[in-house]
C-alpha cells in the first residue's frame, strides 16, 4: 500500500505525527473512525479521512495534464562539495520517483538544474532510451548530466526534473542490454519501496542518502 508522505500537505513533521499514532500508509488511515482523526489532528485529521478515500472536496477547474515533475533543493550557504552534491542529487532523485510512482507515470527526459548565487543558471537534459520512473535511474543520469557540466560551482540551488511523461505502463521494466545490472536494481529499488511503505520512509537508507 502507498505510504502516507505521497498525500499533498504532508510534509515531515505532519508524516511524524501520523507515524507516531501507527498510521504509515493509506491502509492505515482507512482504519481509522473519522471522529477519532478529528479528535487528533483536527481539521487536518478530516482532510485526511476524505482523501484516504479518494475524496478531495476543493473546487478545482479542469485539470490540465501533468508535463513535468521535479524537485528542488536551495542551500543557506552555496556549496561546492562534490559529496554533498551527490547526496541531494540522489535525495531528489527519489523524491521526483515517489511522486511519479504515485502517480503511475514514468518519463523519458531527465533534467538538472544548477544555479549559482548571481542566479546564473546551469540547464542540462538527457532522453533515456525507455521512460523511468526509478530512483536509481535518475540518480545516475542527473549525476552523469553534473559530472559532464564540467562546472565546479559553488552552488545556490540544485534540482532535477523528469518530463516527456506517460503512463507507467510504456515505461522499461526489468530489462536493459546496455546495463546487465540495470534488472536487479529495479528489483533491489520495487523491493524497498514495499518495506517503506509498510515501516515507513526511514526503514531503509542508501549511504549516498546520509551525506
Amino acid at each position: 500500500d502507498k505510504p502516507v508522505r505521497l498525500i499533498w500537505g504532508v510534509g515531515q513533521s505532519s508524516q511524524a505525527a501520523l507515524e507516531k499514532a501507527g498510521i504509515r500508509t493509506f491502509a492505515d488511515l482507512r482504519r481509522w473512525d473519522r471522529r477519532d482523526l478529528h479528535a487528533r489532528f483536527g481539521s487536518f485529521g478530516d482532510r485526511l479521512w476524505h482523501l484516504a478515500r479518494g475524496e478531495d472536496a476543493r473546487r478545482i477547474s479542469a485539470r490540465r495534464p501533468v508535463k513535468s515533475i521535479s524537485n528542488e533543493t536551495t542551500f543557506f550557504d552555496d556549496t561546492a562539495d562534490p559529496e554533498v552534491l551527490d547526496g541531494h542529487i540522489w535525495r531528489l532523485s527519489e523524491k521526483v520517483s515517489d511522486r511519479a510512482k504515485a502517480k503511475d507515470l514514468a518519463g523519458r527526459v531527465v533534467t538538472l538544474k544548477l544555479k549559482r548565487a548571481n542566479h546564473a543558471l546551469l540547464t542540462r537534459r538527457e532522453s533515456l532510451r525507455t521512460p523511468t520512473q526509478l530512483a536509481d535511474t535518475l540518480y545516475r543520469t542527473a549525476r552523469t548530466l553534473y559530472d559532464r557540466a564540467g562546472d565546479a560551482g559553488p552552488f545556490r540551488l540544485i534540482g532535477v526534473g523528469l518530463s516527456d511523461l506517460v503512463p507507467a505502463r510504456d515505461a522499461g521494466t526489468l530489462g536493459d542490454l546496455l546495463d546487465p545490472d540495470a534488472a536487479r536494481r529495479e528489483k533491489a529499488e520495487r523491493a524497498a519501496d514495499q518495506i517503506r511503505s509498510r515501516f515507513g520512509p526511514g526503514a531503509i537508507k542508501k549511504g549516498r542518502a546520509l551525506r
